[in-house]
């Protein structure tokens, strides 16, 4: 397959290894699971304290 110069065009959906295949320390959790009802949430990860939150645009942003 041929793509022009400056084509940003993802990968086929076939190329993509399900979620079956990938590592078994792998997992997805569905950010309404996490948020529930919610537009932030604290992560603690080794001891230290991380945000998590949902921007007006709907993308994720974490802080420390």
């Amino acid at each position: 397959m041929s793509l022009s110069s400056g084509s940003t065009a993802s990968p086929p959906r076939a190329a993509l290894a399900p979620a079956s295949q990938t590592s078994p320390l792998a997992a997805i959790i569905p950010s309404s699971t996490l948020f529930q009802d919610r537009r932030e949430i604290t992560i603690s990860h080794e001891g230290a304290m991380y945000r998590l939150r949902i921007t007006r645009q709907g993308k994720l942003i974490l802080n420390k």
